[in-house]
């Protein structure tokens, strides 16, 4: 099949200035050639002419209607579909640039892939389905991960799964692909995204990183995806090697997890932001907390470090990153490729003993005070005090509030209740145990 030129999302409009209809009857004529066997090329010059005919009506743009509401995620639009048209299969730098020859899989880590998908987003790269950006990749959807996967040219949704292997859901991890290819009709709906990690431990969202209008992004989104959710099918790259191996140091466990590693131990991979952060539960905290208490951050945890991410990992983290004369977004407590790689080789700045009033050195915060618990009257059917604004606040805070459609409120609501419910599980209680109503040591968890 020639891989042709389409709209993968094709919004309805009915408006009838001249150049609108003039771009509904030039979609015609192209879905009209397709039929007739006409070549991909012809169509891009009928869809270019049907463009042209927009730009040169002078007519303006009709305002687009404000969007909905997701019901599951206040403040997301409830159609998230982005509008992503896509190009063929071309080489590097577009139709002009060398062809590929004998198709290769370039190995790559995971690691590697989600720095690569990070650079489009770090450069806001705008969208575009025929310019190409300097890496030589084209500015969309199947563009995108073909720059991210590095593959040898330009894909689009109907060949990227042919350098994947299909996985399950349960066996997502970041720099795995979802794709969604419509081969009755790829004009309708087909897209592809790259998986950047959980962001919750139901596996109900997840960070993605995408190509589309207006620049590149990465946010959370639900699984599968905003729109069309059943279609899309999870892949992994077959040229995917595993991540370096840390040596280890003689004297130290773990070789690269001390304050300053020996000189040939060699630095683990950064393993990308969506290892960290809220809702994060993985090795890489732990070898983060590690680092972070041999350059001088052991006050701020009370125990552990483990692998949940926790606010003393932030705050360590945000001391480490002051120690360098850092600020603002750049001390934001989250680790960055920088912030790792001088943890990993025991470069930079300690952070200063407490009280010693050196730049980085900050005291560290109080532990937050446990409120007192109001007794379980307060979370029953019916109930409507202040209490209950508060316990749904802190579920959000906590990560645990994909239920409220809004809020939370003071009334005691069955969102309230999942979100206890879905808390009190992930303290690994069941039955009775994660009934969803906060109980004394419900509340101490939750609030400390």
């Amino acid at each position: 099949m020639v891989a042709p030129v389409f709209e993968e999302f094709d919004p309805a409009s009915d408006c009838e200035c001249p150049g609108c209809v003039d771009l509904r009857r030039a979609a015609a004529a192209s879905r009209a050639a397709r039929t007739c066997g006409r070549p991909a090329a012809h169509r891009a010059v009928v869809v270019a002419a049907a463009a042209s005919a927009v730009l040169g009506t002078g007519h303006a743009a009709p305002a687009p209607a404000a969007p909905q509401q997701a019901p599951d995620r206040p403040g997301a639009p409830a159609d998230e579909g982005p509008e992503t048209p896509q190009g063929a299969k071309a080489p590097l730098h577009g139709p002009g640039g060398k062809p590929a020859g004998a198709v290769r899989l370039p190995a790559t880590t995971r690691t590697e892939i989600i720095d690569r998908a990070e650079k489009w987003v770090a450069a806001k790269v705008p969208y575009s389905m025929s310019a190409y950006w300097s890496d030589g990749y084209r500015q969309d959807c199947s563009g995108y991960v073909s720059m991210a996967w590095n593959l040898p040219g330009n894909e689009w949704t109907g060949s990227l799964h042919t350098y994947g292997t299909r996985i399950t859901k349960e066996e997502l991890q970041p720099g795995d692909m979802l794709l969604f290819h419509n081969p009755a009709d790829p004009t309708n709906g087909s897209h592809v995204v790259l998986f950047g990690g959980w962001t919750d431990y139901t596996h109900g969202y997840y960070t993605v990183y995408e190509q589309t209008r207006p620049t590149t992004r990465r946010l959370a989104t639900p699984y599968a995806y905003w729109t069309n959710s059943g279609k899309y099918v999870p892949y992994r790259y077959k040229g995917l090697t595993a991540e370096p191996e840390v040596p280890q140091v003689p004297g130290k466990e773990g070789g690269g997890d001390g304050a300053n590693p020996g000189s040939d131990a060699v630095p683990p991979a950064y393993p990308g932001r969506a290892a960290f952060g809220s809702g994060a539960d993985n090795e890489h905290v732990t070898r983060l907390g590690r680092l972070l208490v041999g350059r001088g951050a052991k006050r701020f945890y009370a125990s552990g470090p483990g692998p949940r991410w926790s606010d003393a990992d932030r705050r360590a983290t945000q001391a480490f990153q002051q120690a360098q004369g850092w600020s603002g977004a750049a001390a934001d407590g989250l680790p960055g490729p920088l912030t790792w790689s001088l943890l990993t080789t025991g470069k930079g700045k300690d952070i200063a003993p407490a009280g010693s009033g050196a730049v980085g050195a900050p005291a560290p915060a109080p532990a937050p005070r446990v409120p007192a618990y109001p007794g379980r009257g307060m979370f029953r059917p019916g109930a409507d005090n202040a209490y209950v604004t508060r316990l749904g606040r802190q579920l959000v805070k906590k990560g645990f509030g994909r239920y409220y459609t809004k809020g939370p409120g003071p009334r005691w609501g069955e969102a309230d209740r999942r979100g206890v419910e879905a808390f009190q599980r992930a303290q690994g209680w069941r039955g009775g145990a994660a009934d969803g109503y906060p109980g004394p040591e419900t509340w101490r968890r939750l609030f400390s």
